[in-house]
């Protein structure tokens, strides 16, 4: 009887088997490279390049002709911050931000709940309500402005109402303005928090509304304790979107009214563009552009830190379970 050798197993050396692990290492490294190459590439030379030639240039008093001779370190920015007009601008961005959660944020959620039933010619009224959104920021202001004008439509459309006491100068009151300017961004951005809503509320299990309903809720209390508690995440990402837009607001505002009447309707981005491009002071309309991108950027920050971390840890964990 013969026997046959079991073959010997050769056990590589240690430096063979750490260039093995070495490899996939260093392939890994060169696909993220590649992947992530460009972009990086893209958003250093658009994005942080720009940031860092706008702080370099607000540290000096310049009108956007000539060397940078004449340094004045932070100046332009004490005189931002101590300015009435810039100070103003900021109260009008925080109001049109609270506005937008206080008024927009609940009517968004009662137009989504209530196109998300069943209803004749839904799909419909669903574009009808988000056609204002698609159009550019530009068209919406000039419409706007020639409806607002004194004897336009709204005025008409008043008095054919019999509503002729409610006549304003919409445009022309400081103490209007902002708000009828908030008027015609609700008008404008509402069908994309509608839209977004909607999107979330698709996500909700149908089963766990029934199963509200075989326990004997209502449908105001399956819509407050199942409904909304799961649209948590969604509304809190519109509201960051709504936040940082309101910080931002330019186009509008520009358009329609360039900050007035006196600076009653000026934000940020208008006394930036005002200052910067109109009266050629760009190493100021450098200081205050670092403002407004770090008022963003640190909300955006406190925001991800303290609202939006939840939802982004619970994805990467359902994403690895």
């Amino acid at each position: 009887m013969t026997t046959t050798a079991a073959p010997v197993r050769t056990v590589p050396s240690a430096p063979a088997a750490r260039h093995r692990e070495r490899r996939p290492r260093l392939r890994t490294k060169l696909e993220l490279a590649f992947l992530l190459g460009p972009a990086l590439l893209l958003f250093t030379a658009f994005v942080l390049v720009p940031i860092g030639i706008a702080g370099f240039y607000s540290l000096f008093e310049w009108n956007g002709f000539g060397p940078l001779d004449d340094f004045v370190g932070f100046d332009n920015y004490k005189a931002a911050f101590t300015g009435d007009v810039f100070r103003g601008a900021i109260g009008h961005n925080l109001l049109i931000a609270a506005l937008s959660i206080v008024v927009q944020l609940p009517l968004s959620i009662a137009l989504a709940l209530l196109l998300n039933r069943k209803l004749r010619g839904r799909a419909v009224v669903r574009a009808l309500v988000f056609a204002p959104y698609v159009l550019s920021e530009a068209i919406t202001a000039v419409i706007w402005l020639l409806m607002l004008q004194p004897g336009g439509f709204v005025d008409q459309l008043l008095r054919s109402a019999g509503l002729g006491g409610l006549v304003q100068q919409w445009l022309a009151d400081p103490a209007l303005v902002l708000y009828t300017l908030f008027g015609v961004i609700t008008w404008k951005y509402i069908g994309f928090g509608i839209i977004l809503l909607l999107a979330g509320l698709q996500a909700v299990p149908a089963e766990l509304r029934e199963a509200a309903a075989l326990d004997g809720a209502s449908a105001w209390q399956t819509t407050r304790h199942v409904v909304l508690p799961l649209l948590g995440p969604t509304i809190r990402i519109w509201i960051f979107l709504s936040v940082i837009g309101s910080l931002q607001l330019f186009d509008l505002v520009w358009i329609m009214t360039l900050g007035g009447p006196a600076n009653a309707s000026a934000t940020m981005a208008t006394y930036l563009v005002d200052h910067g491009f109109k009266r050629y002071e760009f190493g100021f309309g450098s200081a205050v552009a670092v403002i407004l991108f770090a008022i963003c950027f640190v909300f955006a920050l406190l925001y991800q830190r303290f609202a939006l971390r939840r939802d982004t840890e619970g994805a990467l964990t359902r994403m690895a379970g």
